[in-house]
């Protein structure tokens, strides 16, 4: 048994797809077929129920899926290990904002001889970082588990309307979603981040109104460049945390009038072996309506 198959092994389970696997693998579909094949006839099983239509794993693929990923991790440890390298790989992104700020400085307090490396990935990447041991940990804007990881939840991250600046409503402290209903939105496909689209279209929905298709750019820069020329009226949300250090002087900032819309964010850990700092990690994210009270200490 090689770690190659057992690799390839957990990447067509995640996927239920040999060509999605192969791409994301960078290699030829033949290739995994191979090597999951031969995997196969080591074992004695078939790890994937195969047909024309679809791909799914099979009592032993189930089984052998968490132990494969237990290897992973644990090669992975090893090579770092080899390395030299010490330290915390912490997945992230760039809608945590201020939220970042003050968890690195805090853990940079707390563990002064811990460096920290940021990787910026895609949700789903990070997951499977975290699960494969790759990441020690990772940000993401979920508390449902995940296949291999736990997550564990951290905060609410309130959401802001982003409108142009010489539009009306930027005038006003704070907007209702439905004052948005005559503007374009600009979001991600639903592929991209489902918790964030479900919850703002379905903010549109509970107002009484479709949103309507706004340009969707590759990056948030491009968005609120796009949204601030004024050439026509669009919107999107932002991460509170987010704008907060954002400079865009023809975008305006608005908070929703209550019920405001939020995200959860938890912190993605592996399943069965969380890295050692991660007490001090999740004291590092505690916010002050998270943080223990002397009166939480005495109880």
């Amino acid at each position: 048994m090689e770690l190659r198959q057992l690799s390839y092994f957990v990447t067509v389970a995640e996927e239920l797809h040999f060509g999605r696997a192969a791409e994301r693998l960078h290699i030829v579909q033949s290739a995994v077929s191979q090597q999951v094949r031969r995997l196969e006839r080591e074992l004695g099983a078939e790890l994937f129920d195969r047909s024309s239509r679809h791909v799914r794993l099979t009592g032993a693929g189930e089984r052998l899926l968490p132990e494969a990923r237990t290897v992973l991790a644990a090669a992975e440890r090893a090579r770092a290990a080899v390395r030299g390298r010490t330290g915390l790989r912490l997945g992230t992104s760039t809608g945590l904002g201020a939220h970042l700020d003050r968890v690195l400085d805090r853990f940079a307090a707390l563990a002064p001889d811990t460096p920290v490396e940021l990787v910026s990935a895609a949700t789903r990447d990070r997951l499977e970082q975290v699960a494969d041991g790759r990441l020690d940990a990772a940000f993401v804007r979920s508390t449902a588990p995940g296949t291999g990881v736990r997550i564990l939840p951290l905060w609410e991250d309130p959401l802001v309307a982003a409108v142009p600046a010489a539009h009306p409503l930027a005038r006003a402290a704070d907007v209702a979603v439905g004052e948005l209903a005559d503007l374009g939105l600009c979001i991600t496909a639903r592929r991209n981040n489902p918790a964030l689209v479900d919850l703002v279209v379905g903010a549109c929905h509970a107002a009484g109104f479709e949103p309507l298709p706004g340009p969707v750019s590759g990056s948030l820069q491009d968005t609120l460049a796009t949204i601030g020329t004024g050439a026509r009226p669009l919107w999107t949300v932002v991460y509170a945390s987010h704008a907060r250090v954002l400079h865009s002087p023809r975008v305006a900032f608005l908070p929703f009038r209550a019920p405001g819309l939020a995200l959860p964010t938890g912190l993605a850990v592996h399943a069965r072996t969380p890295p050692a700092e991660l007490d001090l990690l999740l004291k590092a994210c505690e916010t002050p309506t998270t943080a223990p009270t002397s009166n939480d200490h005495e109880n």
